[in-house]
């Protein structure tokens, strides 16, 4: 008796590919299309939508591997994956460097990018700071949103751990760290600095592992999938809409009350300890999401040139990763060009359509390595030295 294979949830991967895209257009210096991402009308942003999906993911990667191999090889799991990405981030970490001095060497920028990157005390104190990069304590700005996975990622084993005697547990440990980080609990971004320094991580990953953490939670089964009722739909669209004259800056700066109301509410918008608000926000945001796509992404299942659309945005999502780390370094040397060019409309469109083009190629090329298809190329017939010579020979 054959079995019918299951259908692929498209909606994580869907998302996750959506996520990629902002993040990209986020972070494009001097970007005049961020003044059209969510994030410039509601309180959270495309960074919930990367580690909630991440918390998703990685109870479908790991979780798995915890109940079938038991709880010390999925924490070797867990060791590996840490290895990965700290490797990726000092990767992300001296390309960029790399690229901003082979810029500022050229002469033709008019903006000192490495500089304008913070990363002028690494230069003028590389030895300390070197220490500070390769031990996560000095945490630039730009490159902090991987020092924070890796910390949430350590977390998983405890919290397997602890959702092996009650996922309350997990639960409760989740919520009593986010409680802890917004009272001060944090870890130091310049701790080798010449001159002491108190800034912490940008994303403090005491608070942020609660999203990530409800994503794991709702994937993994410690929490039920939210019912679709009319009613709950319409408390989400009430809460996202009645967010945006508290979040848009034309609004802000017009109406005196908002601007006083929002500032009152600082702390519950604060995003270094991810506020109150914006996880409300982006769980509003979440739930619409949810309804919209239907049971298992039915409604991502179309056809034409909208099916082909929807694949290419499900494959960006799949190499999350590679995707992500690819478009930290293009995003600087995008937004060099983009200010070279003199950041007009034009400009805007090429350099924003050029960066989509190019992560849709990173996404290409790192499902192409994923495949293996040295593995599964058909065997060729033996061929003679001279064979191999000929071939060879220009």
């Amino acid at each position: 008796m054959t079995q019918t294979p299951r259908q692929r949830d498209l909606r994580l991967d869907f998302f996750r590919g959506i996520g990629m895209f902002i993040i990209l257009i986020a972070h494009i210096t001097n970007n005049p299309w961020t003044l059209w991402i969510p994030a410039r009308f509601g309180f959270s942003d495309a960074t919930e939508m990367f580690v909630f999906c991440s918390g998703m993911a990685s109870a479908l990667a790991f979780g798995a591997v915890f109940t079938r191999a038991g709880w010390l090889l999925g924490s070797l799991r867990i060791l590996h994956r840490m290895w990965q990405v700290y490797w990726v981030h000092l990767g992300v970490f001296f390309v960029t460097l790399a690229l901003m001095l082979a810029l500022d060497m050229t002469g033709v920028f008019p903006r000192d990018e490495v500089r304008a990157l913070n990363l002028g005390p690494f230069i003028t104190n590389t030895g300390p700071n070197l220490i500070g990069l390769l031990t996560l304590t000095y945490v630039p700005n730009y490159f902090d949103i991987l020092p924070m996975y890796l910390v949430i990622l350590a977390l998983i084993p405890v919290m397997m751990a602890l959702a092996r005697v009650d996922v309350r547990l997990a639960l409760l440990a989740s919520v009593a760290l986010w409680v802890l980080g917004t009272a001060g609990l944090s870890l130091p971004a310049e701790l080798w600095f010449a001159k002491p320094s108190t800034r912490p991580w940008f994303f403090n990953p005491f608070t942020w592992q609660l999203v990530f953490f409800t994503g794991f939670a709702l994937m993994a089964g410690w929490l039920p999938a939210p019912p679709v009722r009319r009613s709950l739909v319409w408390v989400a669209a009430g809460i996202v809409v009645l967010s945006i004259p508290f979040a848009w800056g034309k609004i802000i700066s017009q109406v005196e009350v908002i601007r006083d109301l929002r500032g009152a509410a600082a702390p519950l918008l604060n995003k270094t300890n991810f506020g109150l608000l914006r996880f409300v926000h982006f769980l509003a945001l979440a739930y619409l999401a949810w309804v919209l796509a239907g049971p298992m992404g039915a409604r991502l299942r179309q056809t034409g040139w909208r099916a082909a659309a929807i694949r290419l945005v499900c494959q960006v999502g799949q190499q999350s990763l590679a995707v992500f780390a690819a478009s930290m370094v293009l995003a600087r040397l995008l937004g060099a060009v983009l200010n070279l060019a003199g950041g007009g409309p034009w400009a805007a469109l090429v350099i924003n359509l050029a960066g989509v083009a190019l992560i849709i190629g990173v996404a290409k090329i790192a499902a192409l390595f994923k495949s293996q298809p040295w593995k599964t190329a058909p065997s060729r017939p033996a061929a003679s030295d001279a064979t191999v010579l000929a071939e060879l020979r220009p």
